[in-house]
């Protein structure tokens, strides 16, 4: 796995639209403010020509200027890091602007995003065997203050923080508007992990034993997975038996899915092979698929298919698309605890 230098003081951010760009409210002011925030914590920062762009179709321009502009924002010297101005929906008809051949053969830089943009952080993961990080995108560090998970970020970006043990709160109804660019999260829920233990089935709230794995840590937004499941781009069974030694633990997150389109995802990549050599899954709250269908709750939607690899399965986890969300580099190696019956949890990254 290529790991990119952590970022120094000094060092240049670039922001790349290869999905959406901030080119509305509360967006565009968030990422003014978020690049006057970067400037003065010591950092130069660079705008992609598709940054403040919106004359595309779900995404900010059209797909040969979004794909051209982050190769060569990836490609170019004059950025050390890059995070993506923001998510969109997209982002795949990109892809095949993407020189991922010259991004493998080139000096790896970080990648960072969510949503939409797990069709990078995903691919340059398994195609170019790239470190990438799963985590906030470009405007949310305009938010004033900065939220312990916006924080997390930062740190990881410098590679002064590479363990996380989530947060206590999450957001369900933002405070952030047209009208109110710069709120930070609204985390007024209190978060509740479930766990599904091996030899136990889910275990009922508060109980359990601790649950303990590591592995190679791959996955994302399920909206995009799916997609992106047996095309060409689809390399994750070569990803998985290079990596079978370590195994790899899954974290996977929906945004517009129902119950119904998240059974229907995971079904689709189990049976393509993908969860092949498996330690572990994390799954995040989903943001439109918490409401139960037909006898299914968003629980069922993922235990039902994925307790025959009889794995610790982790769910309603701090990733995605209700904030806050730990950044995760996907590609790393993680170690995670997690103890039922005190809801403590702790993920460790390690670049190895």
């Amino acid at each position: 796995m290529r790991y990119p230098e952590f970022l120094k003081t000094g060092d240049t951010i670039g922001f790349p639209a290869p999905s959406f760009g901030c080119n509305i409210e509360p967006y565009r002011t968030a990422f003014d403010h978020a690049q006057g925030v970067l400037r003065e914590k010591g950092f130069q920062t660079i705008c992609g020509p598709n940054a403040y762009a919106g004359d595309g179709i779900g995404i900010s321009s059209s797909p040969e200027n979004c794909g051209r502009e982050v190769t060569e924002m990836l490609l170019s010297d004059t950025t050390d890091a890059l995070i993506s101005c923001g998510g969109g929906e997209m982002m795949c008809e990109i892809l095949k602007y993407v020189d991922f051949e010259r991004i493998a053969q080139a000096k790896p830089k970080w990648f960072m995003g969510y949503s939409d943009n797990t069709n990078l952080t995903f691919l340059l993961t398994t195609l170019c065997d790239t470190a990438a990080i799963y985590g906030p995108c470009a405007a949310s560090f305009g938010m004033e203050p900065w939220h312990e998970a916006i924080q997390d970020a930062y740190r990881l970006l410098r590679g002064e923080k590479l363990e996380s043990k989530g947060y206590s709160h999450y957001e369900t109804q933002p405070d952030k508007d047209a009208d109110h660019p710069l709120e930070p999260y609204a985390c007024t829920v209190p978060r509740e992990i479930r766990a599904f233990a091996p030899e136990s089935g889910l275990l009922p709230k508060g109980e359990g034993r601790e649950l303990a794995f590591s592995g190679r840590l791959i996955g994302g937004c399920m909206d995009i997975l799916a997609t992106l499941c047996g095309t060409k781009y689809d390399k994750v069974t070569d990803f998985a038996e290079k990596y079978k030694d370590d195994g790899l633990i899954w974290f996977l997150e929906a945004c517009d899915l129902s119950v119904f389109g998240i059974r229907r995802a995971v079904w689709q990549m189990k049976n393509a092979g993908w969860f092949r050599h498996v330690k572990g899954f994390l799954i995040g709250r989903p943001w439109a698929g918490q409401e139960d269908r037909m006898g299914l709750d968003h629980i069922r939607a993922v235990t039902d298919l994925l307790a025959e690899y009889q794995v610790p399965i982790l769910l309603d986890v701090d990733i995605g698309h209700l904030p806050p969300m730990m950044p995760l580099i996907s590609g790393s190696m993680a170690e995670v605890e997690y103890a039922p019956a005190t809801d403590d949890f702790h993920l460790k990254m390690s670049l190895e």
